[in-house]
């Protein structure tokens, strides 16, 4: 029986390659033009190939994710795309599958011309001759050499290096022979003639059978040449000598009834072909069909007679003789017999391509490749999530290169990960296996090792693709690895198996949106796609990019012809009901992804990860830690790393950077929903509260480190510190930045104002230092709402503080202006005035840089009277530097000057990193403004390396810019834009800059300083 398509399900997830931290796999990534429809989007998208494995995953740069590129290059491989040329019919150039447009009858020309000589050089004159003929003789080299130029042009995007290469003296087509039709019908009409001379006759006829499946039609047809009507009257007779050869060995077998059909209407077309005729002649004597054979001889006399005058040669003459006398040894003998075919037809046992397969280009190319010619068994594992279109991929090109096995195409669906179905056990697949290659009832051996040798033994000098889909792991394969070198094998499954050894290994990820909107299109309609085009986008971007999804909402679209796109669109949105219509008939996300966990249910070694998965639902998070796993679930950091591991394995996860897994989005839905179903109320609070204590504990612990305000401090207990140097606390805070936002976000939407507004207040030093400060602007309004609610007034006059800050580094001085002395207000109201200093101080800055200096002046001045020194000993040096500024704006340089060296001499005492920086950098602005370059550039450059080493990204993108403008003056140029474009580059990492914006501010002869240095003291 031969196995059904069932549909790949379980886990969902976009797939990309799993981390290899402890193997330690090099990368190399690099830009390739794209293939097909994704073309004209190349430059957005750069391809990341594994050099040990010859994985491919994608990694995107802007709005539109991957639709494909090429196979990678490892080990110094030349491939190119899977470009076909196919000269039997019009020329037809295929690139992974789909048809490249040529126009113009001579570069087709040109292009057959090169095809035909495959492996070899052809001379350019040679090439004139043949295609330009006696035309244009004086110009001809010159436009052969537009012709090879633009067909460069054409096949260029479908390929990693040139498909014409120029020789010298000529060109040559970069292609294999087999991915040329004509040359693929040599080869295999050369293997089955060796077979057949063997005696090998079911090798024989396999071969002779995928040799002429290739003819779709008169070789070179449309070209009129005399070259190509040569060319295609030498492969015509090479054709009919297959056809021929092939009669032979099926008359041999006893096929005699068939081939008398199909030598009919080949004798008709070929009249004056007397060994078709003579085949024909035995095939319907052998049928019982004596008088219709002795008429074909007379047909054929006629025809040579009146044509020819000539009587019919001596062989058929006397196969007329022998028939007439009924001559036994026209009979087919015991003898003959031994020389059998095995069946009429080469194994062919796919599932059906599906018509709205999309995409996939890259991928496509690279099993295209894996599955061409080369040295020796070749293992393919698909892997990814399940609903990822694995088995789709598969099957669409298992179809294209079929033709290519000349013992055909075995499937089997091991049933790996298929909802209420146990998967095969390997003695299940391999009786499979063995009844698809003839063997049943008792001579499939019990024994799984004695099934497993006869397996390799019958395949090992088989041409066969093998395409086991749906694997469970790496013991349900191994046994079903066949033996033979010109095998292939396609393994699809959610667990990479990368244990399996000389195996190739294909990552499968999402659809980007564009190509998911052009499957919905292709399922659901294009008229009703285009009339909503919006809503099409939104679905496209709800399903995740997961074929599974995409599926079953055009299965319910067509299914409901009355419902619109934005009908479904807003079913979808709701977060809670989504699973709900993301299932129709047999298909359904929520078990898709429910088979991947409770198979880790199942597994001793993956129970934990189990565990893990519905906690991890609970957290509003972007990616999930090692760290953030131990703390929510009380386990050691090792263990819950070992579970983050599984659950990338099972495809649960997938990986987001070192020691950083992310959910695909629905996969984060099935596990919050199982969070809700498995954990009581209390569990779940419990949980989510010790995840973000870590990261308060662990925020303020970089806090300090940055900051020894005393007056500043953690609500909660701190535990030993986390970080033994600011280094490591650095790389922690660029790693977790996105996190430790969507931990504050959670926290403030929960029922616990304490840990919420300890966490808004921590992070204003760690991201203040890196210029992320801006973006917490949100934060802190709705943190100043949840202390007002706690009539924590102390908590609620310390972030309008920040919020302050926060709009004045943004240049909303208002905003600012209005915040901080609304934080006055609510530092007397929690009795403490002294604290007033750090709102009066930023009070003096913006008055400061909107030229209100007398303003600005007398804030600084209440701030020194009001400072406690006992409590906030460096304040003093701050509002002292801030004076700076009003000083040398108000012509007092003398004043600044002094003032500035005096903290110089002082600020390292209580600050050495970042104080002695601010000194330096407010004495190289004195210097600036009072035309004294040299001097500025030693402070700047003394500033910005102390900034530096202090981890003050937002402090040291500052000094450099000016830094920059000072050695612009002094005509140090080449300095000068490295300066800028260091200080340009510091403000990008921190968002403050987009790289468009970055490239225009350095496009400038002169730039102007951007606006975020602009709103810098």
């Amino acid at each position: 029986m031969t196995p059904t398509l069932q549909r790949d399900t379980g886990a969902l997830g976009p797939g990309t390659r799993r981390s290899n931290r402890r193997s330690g796999q090099v990368l190399s990534d690099r830009p390739v033009v794209c293939p097909g429809t994704c073309k004209a989007s190349a430059t957005r998208h750069v391809y990341a190939e594994s050099v040990d494995h010859g994985a491919i995953r994608h990694r995107h740069e802007g709005a539109r994710p991957p639709q494909g590129c090429a196979d990678s290059a490892k080990r110094g491989e030349h491939l190119l795309m899977a470009l076909e040329i196919r000269l039997f019919g019009p020329l037809r150039v295929l690139a992974a599958g789909e048809p490249v447009r040529l126009v113009g009858h001579r570069r087709i020309g040109v292009l057959a011309r090169l095809a035909l000589s495959a492996g070899q050089a052809v001379r350019a004159e040679r090439i004139v001759t043949d295609i330009w003929g006696d035309d244009s003789a004086e110009t001809a080299a010159k436009q052969l050499h537009i012709v090879i130029s633009k067909l460069r042009e054409t096949l260029g995007p479908h390929a990693t290096e040139r498909i014409i290469q120029t020789v010298p003296g000529g060109y040559r087509i970069g292609l294999e022979p087999d991915n040329i039709d004509a040359h693929l019908f040599l080869r295999l009409a050369e293997r089955a003639r060796t077979s057949q001379e063997q005696g090998d006759g079911a090798t024989a006829d396999a071969l002779f059978r995928a040799a002429l499946r290739l003819w779709r039609g008169e070789p070179l047809a449309e070209m009129t040449t005399l070259w190509a009507r040569t060319e295609a009257a030498r492969l015509e007779e090479e054709r009919l000598s297959v056809l021929e050869a092939h009669a032979d060995l099926r008359l041999a077998a006893g096929d005699h009834h068939a081939v008398a059909a199909d030598l009919a209407g080949h004798v008709r077309a070929h009249p004056l072909r007397e060994r078709p005729a003579a085949q024909l002649m035995l095939a319907l004597h052998r049928a019982g069909r004596t008088s219709e054979a002795l008429a074909v001889y007379q047909d054929t006399r006629r025809v040579m007679v009146s044509e020819l005058g000539i009587e019919p040669g001596t062989g058929l003459r006397r196969l007329h003789q022998a028939i007439l006398a009924d001559d036994p040894a026209l009979d087919l003998t015991a003898p003959a017999q031994e020389v059998t075919v095995s069946r009429p037809n080469v194994l062919f046992e796919l599932p059906a391509d599906t018509r709205a397969f999309t995409a996939r280009a890259a991928e496509i190319h690279f099993l295209r490749t894996a599955l061409g010619p080369a040295d020796g068994l070749v293992i393919t594992v698909i892997d990814g999530p399940g609903g990822i279109g694995k088995s789709a991929l598969t099957v669409h090109v298992a179809h294209a290169m079929a033709a290519r096995f000349t013992d055909g195409v075995i499937y089997l669906n091991l049933h790996g990960a298929t909802p209420g179905v146990d998967p095969l056990t390997p003695a299940q697949a391999l009786r499979h296996l063995l009844g698809s290659l003839g063997l049943d009832g008792a001579a499939v051996p019990a024994d799984q090792g004695e099934a497993a040798a006869r397996y390799r033994s019958l395949t090992a000098t088989s041409d066969l693709l093998v395409i086991l889909d749906n694997a469970r792991d790496v013991r349900q394969i191994r046994p079903l690895i066949p033996a033979g070198p010109g095998c292939r094998v396609l393994i699809t499954s959610r667990d990479p198996l990368a244990v399996l050894d000389d195996a190739r290994h294909l990552h499968l990820g999402t659809l980007n949106a564009d190509d998911a909107t052009v499957l919905l299109s292709r399922l659901a309609g294009a008229d009703r796609v285009r009339a909503e085009p919006q809503a099409a986008e939104r679905i496209a971007h709800l399903c995740g990019g997961v074929p599974l999804a995409l599926r079953i909402v055009g299965a319910r679209l067509v299914a409901r012809p009355d419902w619109t796109l934005s009908d479904l669109e807003v079913q979808l949105a709701d977060a809670t009901r989504r699973l709900d219509v993301l299932e129709y008939a047999d298909l359904a996300v929520r078990a898709s992804v429910a088979v991947g966990h409770d198979q880790l249910h199942e597994e001793p070694a993956g129970r934990d990860a189990a565990h893990l998965l519905p906690l991890l639902g609970l957290l509003d998070l972007p990616t999930h830690t090692p760290a953030a796993a131990a703390a929510l679930t009380g386990w050691p950091h090792h263990r819950a790393e070992a579970a983050l591991e599984r659950l990338q394995d099972a495809r649960l996860v997938e990986p987001a950077g070192p020691d950083h897994y992310q959910f695909h989005d629905l996969v984060g839905l099935y596990a919050r929903e199982r969070a809700h179903q498995d954990l009581s109320e209390e569990e779940r609070a419990t949980a989510v509260q010790r995840v973000l204590h870590h990261y308060l504990c662990t925020t303020w612990t970089v806090c300090t480190m940055l900051n020894s305000d005393p007056v500043l401090r953690c609500p909660v207990e701190l535990p030993e510190p986390t970080f033994k140097k600011l280094a490591e606390a650095e790389r922690w805070l660029q790693a977790e930045r996105d996190n430790l936002i969507a931990a504050t976000q959670q926290a403030l939407a929960g029922p616990d104002p304490v840990t919420a507004v300890g966490l808004a207040i921590a992070l204003h030093w760690p991201f203040s230092y890196q210029g992320w400060h801006t973006q917490l602007a949100d934060l802190y309004v709705h943190a100043i709402d949840a202390a007002d609610r706690a009539a924590a007034w102390e908590d609620k006059a310390q972030l309008r503080s920040f919020l302050g800050w926060v709009h004045r580094d943004q240049g909303r001085y208002g905003e600012a202006i209005a915040q901080l002395k609304t934080a006055l207000t609510d530092w007397d109201r929690a009795g403490l005035p002294r604290r007033k200093v750090g709102a009066l101080s930023n009070l003096g800055v913006i008055h400061t840089i909107v030229g209100r200096l007398d303003d600005a002046l007398a804030y600084l001045e209440a701030a020194l009277a009001l400072n406690d020194d006992a409590e906030r000993p460096g304040a003093p040096n701050v509002l002292r530097n801030n004076r700076v500024h009003v000083y040398f704006r108000q012509g007092r340089f003398d004043e600044a000057i002094a003032e500035a060296r005096e903290l110089v001499e002082l600020w390292p005492k209580t600050d050495p990193f970042v104080g002695e920086g601010s000194a330096h950098d407010s004495l190289g602005d004195v210097y600036r403004h009072a035309g004294r370059l040299t001097e500025a550039v030693e402070s700047y450059t003394t500033a910005a390396r102390l900034f530096h080493e202090s981890s003050y990204r937002l402090k040291e993108a500052r000094s450099r810019w000016w830094l920059g403008t000072m050695l612009h003056r002094l005509e140090r140029h080449g300095d000068a834009r490295e300066q800028w474009g260091n200080s340009v580059s510091l403000l990008c990492s921190a968002r403050l800059l987009t790289p468009r914006e970055a490239t225009e501010v350095l496009a400038q002869a002169v730039p102007e300083p951007p606006q975020p240095i602009k709103n810098l003291l």
